[in-house]
């Protein structure tokens, strides 16, 4: 398996771990004792370094795909019982994911430098 394919598997399980915790009732959220707002920026910018590092040529894509994801992740919280899609949330989120997407490439470059 090249590294290019294992960062994709990587990014997709992330988001499905991420939805199912996102979309879930309160009580099913993990809790690590960390501050809210830092498990949400770190889940992100796991997921965003991932499919940054899956998908590298397709950097634009992956961005606009990370900041879609989050908007769509806050507004159906909205529908889900005891759940809240919030602003300030969703900035922590996509912060978190474009940060990850950023190291990515970041790092990808680190690679090509001689």
């Amino acid at each position: 398996m090249t590294p290019k394919t294992f960062f994709r598997w990587v990014a997709w399980l992330l988001l499905c771990a991420i939805t199912v915790f996102t979309l879930t009732p309160i009580e099913f959220r993990p809790v690590t004792g960390s501050p809210v707002s830092l498990e949400r920026f770190a889940a992100f910018a796991a997921m965003g370094a991932a499919f940054g590092l899956g998908y590298p040529k397709h950097r634009l894509h992956v961005l606009v795909l990370l900041v879609g994801i989050v908007g769509f992740l806050e507004v159906a919280q909205n529908y889900v019982p005891g759940r809240h899609g919030r602003l300030p949330d969703g900035v922590v989120k996509a912060s978190g994911a474009l940060l990850g997407a950023a190291f990515a490439t970041f790092v990808a470059r680190q690679k090509r430098a001689p």
